[in-house]
């Protein structure tokens, strides 16, 4: 097994396991998720794979397997999965470390979980990103279909808010901040995905190519 397999094949089971965890804790009533009263299992369920953490480590796990059965995989939409997985997972893990961990006070299990979610896996695509690639892959119309996702996920988030009277995340409650105030915060978000892209194309630029 090559190097890169194995990096992506560890990537595929770290981020397996921290998903099982994080469904378990579910199941079983753990505080997990940003609530204060335990909702029925169906209601947990459905909003564990409301959140942007749960979807952008749904596709880590796609582009880990992709890659560790193939390290040069390539193809269109493939591009954009594994750019949504990159981008997705590392704003995954800066929204977290500067916005919602200062508001968690987890302990046990769930504390392990979200470390894994947010951290280790979000540490592990990078690097495996900067020591094996693929690169490079990221082109504009891949920049411009990868956008497709987040702003999906937006838009879906703020309407179930409307009708659920829920959101994943206090910073995008509407009921508590208002649409200007989250549409100004989703504005600064976008801009930090931008940016995120723009250092990934220059990082192609500068990098080697990745090897097997």
């Amino acid at each position: 097994m090559t190097p890169a397999r194995a990096w992506h094949l560890l990537t595929l089971l770290t981020v397996s396991a921290a998903l099982v965890l994080q469904t378990v804790l579910v199941i079983n009533g753990a505080a997990v998720l940003d609530e204060t009263a335990v909702r029925p299992l169906g209601t947990r369920l459905f909003q564990m794979f409301c959140y942007f953490t749960i979807q952008s480590n749904l596709l880590v796990a796609v582009m880990a397997a992709g890659l560790a059965a193939d390290p040069r995989r390539d193809g269109r939409v493939w591009r954009v999965v594994q750019t949504d997985a990159l981008l997705g997972i590392t704003l995954t893990g800066l929204v977290h470390f500067f916005l919602l961990r200062p508001l968690l006070d987890l302990s046990g299990w769930p504390a392990v979980a979200d470390n894994l979610l947010h951290l280790v896996v979000p540490a592990l695509v990078i690097l495996g990103w900067l020591l094996f690639g693929p690169r490079p892959r990221l082109d504009g119309r891949t920049v411009w279909w990868s956008l497709a996702w987040p702003i999906a996920w937006l838009v879906v988030t703020l309407v179930l808010g409307e009708l659920r009277d829920w959101y994943p995340y206090p910073f995008i409650d509407v009921s508590e901040h208002g649409y200007a105030q989250v549409l100004l915060t989703s504005l600064g978000v976008t801009a930090l995905f931008l940016v995120l892209v723009a250092v990934v194309r220059l990082a192609e630029r500068v990098l080697p190519a990745a090897p097997r």
